[in-house]
């Protein structure tokens, strides 16, 4: 006879515990907590600037170019500073040739400064770059979520 043959083994029945525990007051019901009044709060809030960019009026439309110019500024900013930085060394090193010519540590300074300290140079520009951009997009959305007075 296989397994899938075999009748179902019986129940047993389990044991009454009603008569052996003493009678337990019934758990209170459950409330559901809605924080409505709190999200009614923050959309009422946001809802002047925040609802001119979701319908992309033209108000929403100036606030995001706005943000865009920002951004745009800045990049053009460091990408000057970059220029000038970089970009100057071999115009100085043209111009005056005796700093062309100096050693440092026995490393000839155009290598030192170009080869060298040009990759931290260009990590500190990377780096204010992105805490400015963030700046900008923080003040951003703190403008989009001001409260209309």
């Amino acid at each position: 006879m296989a397994a899938e043959d075999a009748p179902p083994a019986p129940r047993r029945p389990e044991p009454s515990r009603a008569a052996d525990e003493p009678s337990r007051p019934a758990p209170p019901a459950r409330t559901r907590v809605v924080l409505a009044e709190a999200s009614r709060r923050q959309q009422h809030r946001a809802a002047g600037a925040h609802t001119e960019l979701a319908q992309q009026t033209r108000v929403g439309e100036a606030l995001v170019r706005g943000l865009v110019r920002a951004q745009l500024a800045l990049a053009l900013q460091l990408s000057a500073v970059v220029m000038v930085g970089l970009g100057g060394l071999p115009w100085l090193f043209a111009i005056a040739p005796a700093v062309g010519r100096m050693t440092v540590l026995g490393v000839n300074l155009p290598w030192l400064l170009l080869g060298v300290l040009s990759f931290p140079f260009l990590v500190a520009v990377g780096w204010t770059y992105v805490r400015l951009a963030e700046r900008n997009e923080q003040d951003f959305t703190d403008l989009v979520q001001r409260p209309e007075h």
